[in-house]
């Protein structure tokens, strides 16, 4: 028997009995298409972040406490004098500018409106220069506002529609926490990264923020710009001698504090988001297995059910190599069917935001899928199309 008669007669199995094929093809379908699509949600939470942190500028600088640094009986807080420490031109030359940032979070409310707003910094005017915030429309705080204390704000433009919707945010009076703000400025979108939204942000003065929401503990970072991308190396080594005699950390000590530039800060989110995308395609891969499983189950189904079929076939001479590849055939059919449909899902949900995130399709992940659901199909239709082949033809002619 050939290879046509044997997919001829795989053909004619499968459809005798459409709907148990197209269940049995249903769980391939899942796995591959959960593969590809989980593996591309990775893949574009990657993207996402990387042109957020590339956004930032190829000369920022981030200062933050670290946990169980420092020396003594306890580690010292990042503060607003470190921050302008920073800014020396004889001490620090290649250091542009220092701003402390404090961060927390805020319930916004504007007449019936609320709403919890994801991040209120507590800053300094040069923070929206280091970050590359720009504005669409008011204006920025002054260094005036930090000075006084004022409580005027500038809101990320997600935060501005969702607290005054329509209305034109510029000149309002909002609550933060119970505590009134002016708005005077909102910010240019800049996008999210699915895991944060850069738009959903509320900034105003450090003075104002610590007053009234924050506290006066430690600055959540320093955000620091060196004087161009050439120098954040030597920006990084002056930071760290300022920050050393500052807090006391002798040489070889453990700093209480850490540093990283964008560089460093995309290294480290995109380890972490490849982790995750290995987790999530780890994941899809526990479907496509109980997809196996489920050929493996339909196909033993299958062959009881022609167990007097495969026995007149080998009693008119049929051999062994022509059931068995029978059998074979139709379980890596039925696998590769679904694997194509999996494809064709896969493909068209990445067209979809995700959670916030835009997948970005990895075309290896869409031939590994698609070459495991045929290896699927060839492995656990293996045990099934065996225990067909070995059949007697007496002992199958006899059965019931």
């Amino acid at each position: 028997m050939n290879v046509l008669e044997i997919v001829r007669f795989a053909v004619r199995g499968l459809t005798a009995n459409k709907l148990r094929s197209a269940l049995t093809t249903l769980g391939i379908t899942i796995g591959v298409a959960a593969v590809i699509l989980l593996v591309a949600v990775g893949n574009g939470a990657s993207a996402a972040i990387a042109a957020s942190i590339q956004g930032l500028g190829t000369n920022v600088v981030n200062v933050s406490p670290a946990r169980g640094g420092g020396q003594g009986a306890a580690a010292r807080p990042l503060t607003v004098q470190d921050a302008h420490a920073l800014v020396d031109p004889v001490g620090a030359p290649d250091v542009k500018a220092a701003s402390p940032v404090v961060n927390t979070t805020a319930t916004a409310t504007y007449g019936q409106t609320s709403y919890d707003i994801s991040s209120v910094a507590g800053t300094e005017p040069a923070y929206f220069t280091t970050t590359n915030r720009e504005l669409a429309q008011g204006q920025l705080f002054t260094s005036e506002d930090v000075t006084a204390a004022r409580k005027v704000v500038v809101l990320g433009p997600t935060t501005a529609e969702s607290i005054f919707g329509s209305t034109d945010p510029v000149g309002k009076n909002v609550l933060l926490n119970s505590i009134q703000f002016t708005v005077i400025g909102v910010l240019q979108a800049k996008g999210s990264t699915g895991l944060q939204n850069a738009d959903d942000v509320a900034i105003a003065p450090i003075s104002a923020v610590q007053n009234s929401l924050a506290g006066y503990g430690s600055l959540s970072q320093i955000a620091v710009q060196a004087t161009s991308a050439d120098s954040v190396s030597l920006a990084q080594s002056e930071i760290t001698a300022i920050l050393n005699a500052r807090h006391g950390i002798r040489l070889g000590g453990t700093p209480d504090y850490q540093i990283q530039n964008s560089e460093q800060l995309l290294a480290t989110r995109t380890s972490a988001t490849e982790t995750f995308t290995v987790l999530l395609a780890a994941v899809a891969a526990i479907s496509l297995l109980v997809g196996g499983i489920g050929v493996t189950n339909i196909m033993l189904v299958t062959v009881t059910e022609r167990i007097r079929e495969i026995g007149i076939r080998k009693a008119i001479g049929a051999p062994r190599s022509a059931i068995l590849g029978q059998f074979l055939a139709e379980a890596t059919m039925l696998s590769l069917f679904g694997g194509l449909l999996g494809v064709a899902i896969g493909l068209i949900g990445s067209r979809f935001t995700i959670s916030g995130i835009k997948p970005v399709i990895v075309p290896s992940s869409i031939l590994l899928a698609f070459a495991v659901s045929a290896l699927i199909g060839l492995f656990f239709g293996s045990f099934p199309a065996n225990r067909a082949a070995k059949l007697r033809p007496i002992e199958a002619l006899r059965h019931e």
